[in-house]
């Protein structure tokens, strides 16, 4: 099959959206396809083979962050001709509602089209100033894919339609195996050590960091080789600012880590924390965590819940209860054999989200939206592309 997959987004700024996109263009080729790719990037990035640049993207504010996209006639031109050199069997587009390649993508297109919506947004300022175009963007797609039950409610409830419910994917063999750094994770002895981490934003309030923080302050007086990992943006000063001085060099910030490292910094735990207190639509991390083999807890949000499969595969505890986390870490690093059931059942859990596994189930979808269309070429010519 000749796929065509459009990513709005930069790939010259990692994202979520991007490293999705390279992974399932990577399980596809696996699986014996071809696969090209359209992306903005600099003319001089370093991009994968498969990779095709539409040129350099500009920061837009949207949806409450700066998103780094390409619009406007040049972009188009070069969208147009990708489509028409690839003579795709499917094209592939992700959030298409971000104005960007992937909504002009749409607009040119001739043959059958799946969207993949990763966000659960249900409107922006630029989506308001231009409902017209919204509702001939969703005119135009043959089906949908949903990376979250949240971002499939929002198709059915705002968007005047389904989407087939598929998670994001995480390449087990890149985290299963892997060394963990230099030094980690140390001993954990019942009532002495272990390794706590964090991976994200710790000055975004969502992320939860606080919750963990504090847990981490009441544990480590009565667990003198407690340690905690952090990784991730931020300041070295803003982060050990939230700690007591006596506290500070039980607590390692690594910084910003690359797709390389980070199953390394994973691995590098006896517990990786998400203390999230809301607007999480997936759980991508947990999914890592687990194929990384290390034992996961997490906040009872309805995203983490699934991912963990109702706490199977992970310790759930309160949101936003720093108590009854601490007493969650205390008694997992106190018992072995219930870190490594966890982790046993995390294993099986996390097969289900494997790249190869959830590249077979989007197949599926391209082969019923090829079906739909039945080799019909539909009318995409749209005066206000320039």
């Amino acid at each position: 099959m000749r796929i065509g997959i459009v990513c709005p987004y930069s790939f010259d700024v990692p994202g979520g959206v991007q490293n999705h996109v390279m992974d399932l263009a990577e399980a596809l080729l696996g699986l014996g396809h071809e696969v090209s790719v359209l992306a903005p990037a600099d003319e001089d990035a370093a991009l994968p083979p498969y990779v095709v640049s539409a040129g350099r993207a500009v920061p837009l504010p949207y949806n409450g962050s700066v998103a780094r996209i390409a619009f406007g006639p040049v972009s188009t031109a070069r969208v147009r001709r990708w489509i028409t050199r690839g003579d795709f069997d499917v094209l592939h587009v992700h959030e298409p509602l971000t104005p960007s390649l992937s909504m002009l993508a749409v607009l040119c297109a001739r043959g059958p089209v799946v969207a993949t919506f990763h966000t659960a947004m249900t409107r922006s300022r630029v989506l308001s100033a231009a409902q017209g175009v919204l509702q001939i963007l969703l005119e135009r797609l043959t089906a949908r894919i949903a990376v979250s039950a949240l971002a499939r409610k929002v198709q059915v409830e705002h968007m005047d339609g389904g989407a087939v419910e598929i998670p994001n994917g995480v390449a087990v063999a890149k985290f299963a195996g892997v060394e963990p750094l230099p030094g980690w994770p140390g001993e954990c002895a019942p009532g002495t050590g272990g390794t706590l981490g964090f991976l994200g934003r710790f000055t975004e309030p969502r992320k939860g960091f606080p919750i963990l923080r504090d847990a981490f302050v009441a544990l480590a007086p009565h667990r003198p080789g407690l340690r905690l990992l952090v990784a991730g943006p931020g300041d070295a000063e803003d982060l050990y600012g939230q700690f007591p001085a006596e506290l500070r060099d039980r607590v390692t910030f690594l910084g910003m880590v690359s797709e390389a490292d980070k199953p390394r910094m994973l691995r590098s735990l006896h517990l990786y924390v998400a203390p999230n207190t809301g607007g999480e639509s997936f759980g991508m991390i947990l999914t890592e965590a687990l194929a990384a083999g290390t034992t996961v807890v997490a906040s009872d949000l309805d995203a983490f819940r699934r991912v963990l499969d109702g706490g199977r595969a992970g310790r759930l505890f309160p949101t936003g209860d720093a108590a009854a986390l601490r007493g969650a870490l205390s008694e997992l690093l106190d018992d072995a054999g219930q870190r490594a059931g966890l982790t046993a059942a995390g294993d099986q859990v996390v097969a289900n989200f494997d790249w190869p596994v959830v590249a077979r189930r989007v197949l599926e979808v391209y082969a019923a939206a090829i079906e739909a269309t039945d080799g019909r070429v539909m009318d995409q010519e749209w005066v206000g592309l320039g």
